[in-house]
């Protein structure tokens, strides 16, 4: 169990995501956060990632790998596929 709440975890994991960022700009992606709900962190990628067959590895042991590192063993990284951002309760 993640000892941490929601709302506690938003800033470091926006902190975290600002660190891969730059990574992805190199091959022509971005990220996007969007939320953390119930020790579930929801981004989106953007830009050459959308469709990249990479795209899960990127989010596996790209993105979930440095907020496990970063943050906490616990965390799983979601992607919003684009236009459901306001529909993540049922992802």
């Amino acid at each position: 169990m993640i000892p941490f709440s929601d709302e506690e975890l938003m800033n470091p994991v926006r902190a975290s995501i600002e660190k891969i960022r730059p990574s992805l700009a190199l091959d022509g992606g971005d990220i996007n956060f969007i939320t953390v709900k119930n020790g579930n962190v929801y981004v989106q990628l953007k830009g050459a990632c959308i469709g990249c067959a990479s795209s899960s590895s990127t989010l596996k042991y790209g993105v979930e790998r440095q907020l496990k590192m970063d943050i906490h063993p616990e965390l799983t990284v979601i992607n919003v596929p684009i236009g459901m951002e306001n529909d993540i309760d049922n992802l």
